[in-house]
Formats: C-alpha cells, sequence, structure tokens
C-alpha cells in the first residue's frame, strides 16, 4: 500500500494563506488520483479537493472554491493544497488521499471510501 504524508500545516490569522504538501512512498504516483479531505472538531469528515491521475482535471467544494487549488508538483512527485484567504471555519486537520486501486486517470474521486491511502493529517488554525 502506498503510504502518503502531508505537511505545511500551521496556525495563521484569517486572510492569510497556506500551502499543504503531500508526499507519497510510491516511486511515481503521478497517475494516482489524490484528494484532500478534513475534518473539524465536532465535525465530520468532509472531502475539499481532488485531482486525477496527471492532474489533467481538478474538483474542489463549493465552500473553497475560487480560495483554495490543488495542484501536482513539477515532478509531479508531490500534490499540493493552496489555500489562500483562510477564514476560521476552515480550521481543521487536513488529510491527503490516494487511490491505487481500480482508478481511472481522467477522474476525481469526491468519495472518502473511493481511497485507499490516507495521510496522518495536519493541523491548519485559522484565527479570527
Amino acid at each position: 500500500q502506498v503510504q502518503v504524508v502531508e505537511s505545511g500545516g500551521g496556525l495563521v490569522q484569517a486572510g492569510s494563506s497556506l500551502r499543504l504538501s503531500c508526499a507519497a512512498s510510491a516511486r511515481t504516483f503521478s497517475n494516482y488520483p489524490m484528494g484532500w479531505f478534513r475534518q473539524a472538531p465536532g465535525k465530520e469528515r468532509e472531502f475539499v479537493a481532488a485531482i486525477s491521475g496527471y492532474g489533467a482535471t481538478t474538483f474542489t467544494v463549493d465552500s473553497v472554491k475560487g480560495r483554495f487549488t490543488v495542484s501536482r508538483g513539477g515532478a509531479k512527485n508531490t500534490v499540493y493544497l493552496q489555500m489562500n484567504s483562510l477564514k476560521p471555519e476552515d480550521t481543521a486537520v487536513y488529510y491527503c488521499v490516494l487511490k491505487s486501486k481500480s482508478y481511472s486517470t481522467s477522474l476525481c474521486y469526491t468519495n472518502a471510501d473511493d481511497y485507499d491511502s490516507w495521510g496522518q493529517g495536519t493541523q491548519v488554525t485559522v484565527s479570527s
């Protein structure tokens, strides 16, 4: 099973930006669909963003559309979540996910059950 590791979380003020990174243990994972989920205290885990294999297609949830962007690195060995204009309601643990089985490289997956690899999570805290 491919392992993924997130980094880049932290404490910022509202209106600031952060960029989360996700690296995978596989030698290459550019073909794997990947995504980001988050879970705030006392709330259910929610989908945030997804990127298809090779990065041709992306999809973000309405609550972050226009503020968050998911992308793959130049070498396609890293996936990023660029978060701009952060709000206190964005405070959560953010998880990177990867789908390595039964996937289509042209699709974005938004269901948590679609993904077979999850990172340990990185905390993002936005103060008002």
